[in-house]
């Protein structure tokens, strides 16, 4: 979707004066940029035997079992409502841990729906139920 949204902006941003040009060309350029990372980190999130691999831009980051505590996120904001997954591997105050947060477009399903089924995952011993 914002590959689609970057090209119609792109495409615009031609009929527009040079101030709204740059403007809109910006905002394609910003979009086109999203989906390619999008595209590029595809799976985001993946299961092995361990624990859990998320795909970043500077490689892949290993969560154990062991460390991991699943949950969701929900916020609202000015009457909008955001639902995060939170991967977190801390262990109390002293240990920094790590912190993954990931929304539903980045997922390609709801966090809620997502962090179910690692959890069965967790309890079938990291393979799929």
């Amino acid at each position: 979707m914002p590959a689609v949204a970057g090209v119609v902006l792109g495409t615009g941003a031609v009929l527009l004066e040079p101030v709204g040009r740059v403007l809109v060309g910006g905002a394609a350029l910003l979009l086109l940029g999203m989906a390619l990372r999008l595209a590029v980190l595809r799976p985001r999130l993946a299961t092995v035997p361990d624990g859990i691999v998320v795909r970043t831009l500077t490689g892949r980051l290993e969560l154990p079992w062991r460390a991991l505590r699943v949950q969701v996120r929900e916020t609202r904001r000015r009457g909008l409502r955001s639902r995060l997954l939170e991967l977190d591997t801390a262990a109390g105050s002293d240990d920094a841990g790590q912190l993954v947060l990931l929304a539903s477009w980045e997922l390609g399903a709801d966090p809620a729906d997502v962090a179910d089924a690692l959890e069965g995952w967790r309890r079938a011993g990291g393979t799929r139920p």
